[in-house]
């Protein structure tokens, strides 16, 4: 039987959804395209926005209409997080919350059989471990993720994902180990560790974080080990410290920051102010040479004054950031904010949208024009025409290296001579 899987969502879903593929193909399935006959559908859901709902719906209809034969499953953070919602979803024949992944192939052994719709959504409790999963290969990916952190403690004012992924729980580190080296036998030469709130790995086990980067680091067949999203938590210099000993610690940090404007800070719950914010980059491009900071930016948060926006853009022209991910406060039901007053009008929003991408556009290109006649060793991912290889240094810089051959999966040393819209230009050259 032929499944094809669609992910919605974050690096977390997408290790997930192989856990969850690798399932079924240990048991004979094969992996199709999504414009391939199709025997079941797999829908890993994201549930972060009303945005992310509606797309889960889109996918259901247009999966129904394309393939009325196949089996669809819808799983993931949208059932978990609004589990009567998700059942009321008839184009779904199996429905099944965070909790139940592990009952996905007897389920679909289950419906072949009867024929009968399957709703399965436990909820989550204090008591969750964490869900033991393992992953050696990814379909069409030079890069591993490996899930190593679930759930998050914070409760930001905005956000749903407490309620879809429950309490922070951790990956032990024998099965970090044990799965880096079976990555690292695979032939993958970089590993991604993510992870709900990756910064409150180890907080249930008397670990930290440093401990799983060491423990991946160990690996003599990884050669780059980098940290997916982190919360500006844990993140002091002596912590940076013992980080940046790890040679094949990736100089990249996606550091979230949502807003640079304490008021507003404070009416998202998060867990710190700009100022602490601003010296752990300042820690960080001071430990950890050639740092790239990605970020993330909220505009248009309820209550966010002209004031507050411009204290937003203006910190976040001050840090430079080398990325930066920009979106519009989205109203999520059962959130506090959702219900909060002084929400901002659409189109302001859509302006203040508009002029912070322009800002951090700008620091992007400056980060580049940093990164010029460097020679960096770049992880070649895909070869985009004949020649025409696009890659990532150690800081995730984004690379269109010009060399015959094949070399996907490799990393070669190139010399950066230019910078192309939204990526820099290179050519090989001699470490």
């Amino acid at each position: 039987m032929k499944v094809c899987v669609t992910t919605l969502g974050c690096k977390v879903n997408q290790y997930e959804s192989q856990a969850m593929l690798s399932q079924l193909t240990a048991h004979g399935f094969q992996v199709c395209g999504p414009k391939e006959p199709a025997d079941v559908i797999l829908i890993n859901s994201c549930t972060v926005t009303s945005a992310s709902d509606h797309k889960v719906r889109q996918i259901l209809h247009k999966a129904r209409r394309e393939h009325p034969g196949a089996v669809i499953v819808l799983t993931g953070c949208m059932p978990q997080a609004f589990p009567e919602q998700a059942e009321a979803l008839s184009d779904a024949d199996i429905v099944l919350g965070n909790r139940n992944r592990a009952s996905l192939l007897p389920h679909i052994l289950q419906y072949l059989s009867t024929r009968q719709r399957i709703v399965e959504i436990a909820p989550h409790t204090s008591e969750d471990a964490f869900e033991p999963m393992a992953v050696d290969t990814f379909h069409e990916r030079t890069r591993a993720f490996l899930k190593i952190q679930d759930g998050c403690n914070r409760f930001c004012s905005y956000c749903i994902i407490p309620y879809a992924r429950g309490r922070v729980r951790s990956k032990p580190i024998y099965d970090i180990q044990k799965e880096i080296a079976q990555l690292g036998e695979n032939g993958y030469k970089e590993v991604v560790l993510t992870g709900i709130n990756l910064s409150a790995y180890g907080q249930d086990l008397g670990l930290h974080l440093c401990d799983a980067v060491e423990t991946a680091c160990a690996d003599p067949n990884i050669q780059r080990v980098r940290l997916g999203s982190l919360e500006p938590e844990q993140l002091q210099g002596p912590v940076l410290e013992r980080l940046a000993r790890q040679e094949k610690l990736c100089p990249q940090f996606h550091l979230s920051l949502q807003s640079g404007c304490d008021a507003t800070l404070h009416r998202m719950n998060r867990h710190y102010t700009a100022s602490e914010y601003r010296t752990i980059v300042e820690d960080l491009r001071r430990i950890f040479s050639n740092a790239a900071i990605t970020t993330d930016i909220m505009v248009g948060f309820p209550g966010e004054t002209d004031a507050e926006f411009a204290e937003n853009l203006a910190f976040a022209r001050e840090i430079g950031f080398a990325k930066a991910h920009v979106f519009a406060y989205s109203r999520r039901p059962g959130t506090r904010a959702g219900d909060a007053p002084d929400q901002v009008p659409k189109r302001v929003k859509e302006k203040r949208s508009q002029e912070m991408i322009a800002v951090t556009k700008a620091s992007q290109q400056e980060f580049f024009q940093s990164q010029l006649h460097m020679v960096q060793p770049v992880l070649l991912e895909q070869e985009n025409a004949p020649g025409q290889w696009e890659g990532y240094t150690p800081n995730y810089t984004p690379v269109l290296v010009c060399a015959d051959g094949s070399y996907a999966g490799q990393i070669l040393a190139v010399r950066l001579t230019g910078v192309d819209k939204d990526r820099c230009t290179g050519v090989p050259a001699v470490l």
